[in-house]
C-alpha cells in the first residue's frame, strides 16, 4: 500500500483528499503545515507527498527545499495561483506535477497515480556497462546520473535528468512533443505540453552554453544534436 503524505492548513481539503485516497487504496497521513511535514519526513518514509504552497509558518516551496535536502520523495504540489513563475519555481525545485486549487478530486488521484507510476518505471540505469556521453565541454554520465558542465557539476531536477538523457539516447531524431510527453511522462500522463515547455527552459537555462545542444523544431518538437 502506498503512505502518502497531505500537507495543507485547510482541514476540509485534507479531508477531501484523505476520501479519495482511501478510497483509491492509498494509507494517508495529514498535517497541517510545513513544519510539521518537515519533521515527519525526518523519522517516516512516505511514497508521495501532497504539498500546499500558501501555508502559515512555513510556505510549500522552502518545504519543499527542506524535504529534498533529505529525500527525493515525489511531490505535488498544490496551489491557488497558476502562474508560470510558481511552477517554474516548484520544477526547480524538484517538484513532480503541479495542481492549481480548485481541483478535481479525481482529477489529483488520477496525477497521483500517474507520479506512482513513472516514479516506480523508471529506469535508473538500464545498462550493464558504464555509459557515458561526451560534446565539447559537457560530461553526461548516464549510469552515475550526473552532469557535468565545463568541468562543474550541474544541479539539476530528476525530470531534468529524465528529459535530458533521453534526448541524447534519441540525439540527431526529431522529436515530436507528444513522443516526449508519453516516453518521458508516461502513457498515463495528465496534464498539459506547457509542462514540457517548462521542463525545455529549465534544462536550457542548467546546460548554459551548451543549451545550443536542445534545438526548437517549430511546429514539431525538439531534436538534441551536437
Amino acid at each position: 500500500m502506498y503512505h502518502i503524505l497531505v500537507v495543507d492548513d485547510e482541514a476540509k481539503i485534507r479531508t477531501v483528499i484523505r476520501k479519495y485516497g482511501e478510497f483509491e487504496g492509498y494509507q494517508i497521513t495529514e498535517v497541517s503545515n510545513g513544519i510539521e511535514a518537515v519533521d515527519i519526513c525526518k523519522v517516516k518514509e512516505f511514497d508521495l507527498i501532497i504539498l500546499d504552497i500558501m501555508m502559515p509558518e512555513l510556505d510549500g516551496f522552502s518545504t519543499c527545499r527542506k524535504i529534498r535536502e533529505m529525500k527525493d520523495t515525489p511531490i505535488i504540489m498544490l496551489s491557488a495561483r497558476g502562474e508560470e513563475y510558481d511552477k517554474i519555481h516548484g520544477f526547480e525545485l524538484g517538484i513532480d506535477d503541479y495542481v492549481v486549487k480548485p481541483f478535481s478530486p479525481r482529477e489529483l488521484m488520477m496525477r497521483v497515480k500517474a507520479v506512482l507510476a513513472r516514479r516506480n518505471t523508471s529506469p535508473q540505469g538500464k545498462e550493464s556497462e558504464h555509459e557515458v556521453f561526451d560534446a565539447e565541454g559537457l560530461h553526461i554520465d548516464f549510469t552515475g546520473r550526473m552532469v557535468t558542465i565545463n568541468g562543474e557539476k550541474a544541479n539539476m531536477t530528476p525530470k531534468e535528468y529524465d528529459l535530458l538523457f533521453y534526448m541524447v539516447r534519441n540525439k540527431g531524431i526529431a522529436l515530436t512533443r507528444e513522443k516526449l510527453i508519453t516516453d518521458v511522462w508516461g502513457y498515463d500522463y495528465y496534464g498539459d505540453d506547457r509542462t514540457l515547455d517548462t521542463h525545455i527552459k529549465l534544462l536550457r537555462s542548467s546546460l548554459k552554453e551548451y543549451r545550443k545542444f536542445l534545438v526548437t523544431l517549430r511546429g514539431v518538437g525538439y531534436r538534441f544534436e551536437t
